[in-house]
């Protein structure tokens, strides 16, 4: 659902009031926090979507990575997942529901959780994903609502699979390119999520359905200041650009777009294949960690010491809460 859209019906929802509810859905934060104790609080979140690619094993294993990825966002450890499963099953052959969710087992394995049940429905399109609980120390709590002034930003996963995939659907891909997005949505993010815990960071987020922008936007707003963005150096998967080019821009992108309109300033020299770019819409992004200066170099050693891209993309800057400016 487009952020604006949701933004709207969110809105409307009464007020939790609980002194244990640490994080609720009345931010733009990644997953609900409750605490349960002093030093132990629950990470809570869900996601599903449709099939992204055509093998249904690798459909379950990226849908499950992303639907693990707003634990790791705020730092936590995923403890227990749940599969949620709408499904035709009088239309199409059982077995790859089953390749579905070996795929999505396998990656809950790798995560070092564990697979505790599940609901599933009757559906005439396939959709899969998690629900997924989480736990952490509160003080050791990462949200996105914290970024300071002079921080860092570090992005984990080059940016452009939503254009990728959209050329994959029109065949106009060029070799290699959606293996590399696939083996990218498959990753998952706990490395850079205990990489940001080992070193302590002032901010993070996932960079999933709203994009790059909608997300900076989200921790601009929540945190109170504007972020500058360098696009020449934000990593982006091969093929993406040229992508852009050809008009194959997901529906998404759009949407992101108007949602980030408002507070978004662009210099002459960004042209509207690199916002398209910037707001498209990712599946199971990278993390975007907003990390004081002084510990910049230390946190890129231990991302990329652990196998993981630590690309420097941009700096938080004081001023109107909520602005994005975009630089060559």
């Amino acid at each position: 659902m487009p952020p604006g859209v949701l933004a709207q019906v969110l809105c409307h929802l009464p007020q939790m009031d609980d002194e244990n509810l640490l994080v609720g859905c009345d931010s733009f934060a990644d997953a609900g926090v409750y605490r349960v104790r002093e030093d132990l609080a629950l990470v809570q979140t869900v996601d599903f979507f449709t099939p992204v690619v055509d093998d249904p094993y690798l459909f379950g294993q990226v849908a499950a990575a992303n639907s693990l990825s707003d634990v790791y966002a705020m730092g936590a450890r995923p403890l227990t997942a749940m599969n949620i499963v709408c499904f035709p099953y009088k239309t199409l052959d059982v077995a790859v529901l089953g390749k579905i969710l070996q795929g999505g087992a396998d990656k809950i394995m790798e995560a070092g959780a564990v697979l505790v049940g599940g609901h599933s429905i009757n559906d005439d399109e396939p959709k899969y994903g998690l629900a997924v609980t989480g736990i952490i120390h509160p003080q050791n709590l990462i949200t996105n609502s914290c970024a300071r002034p002079g921080d860092s930003l570090i992005l984990t996963k080059p940016l452009g699979s939503g254009l990728i995939l959209t050329a994959a659907k029109a065949e106009m891909d060029g070799p290699g390119e959606l293996e590399a997005v696939i083996r990218a949505m498959a990753e998952l993010n706990r490395e850079a999520s205990e990489a940001m815990q080992s070193v302590g960071v002032n901010a993070a987020t996932d960079i999933t359905g709203f994009g790059l922008l909608g997300h900076a936007r989200e921790i601009a707003l929540s945190s109170k200041v504007s972020i500058e963005l360098s696009f020449g150096s934000i990593p982006l998967f091969t093929g993406a650009l040229q992508a852009a080019s050809m008009g194959l821009v997901p529906g998404g992108a759009y949407a992101n777009r108007e949602y980030v309109a408002e507070g978004l300033e662009i210099a002459e020299a960004i042209g509207e294949r690199e916002i398209d770019v910037l707001c498209d819409p990712q599946t199971s992004g990278g993390l975007l960690i907003a990390v004081p200066p002084e510990k910049e170099k230390k946190l890129t050693a231990q991302l990329e010491n652990r196998g993981v891209l630590a690309a420097v993309i941009g700096k938080v800057l004081p001023g109107r809460p909520g602005i994005i400016k975009v630089m060559p």
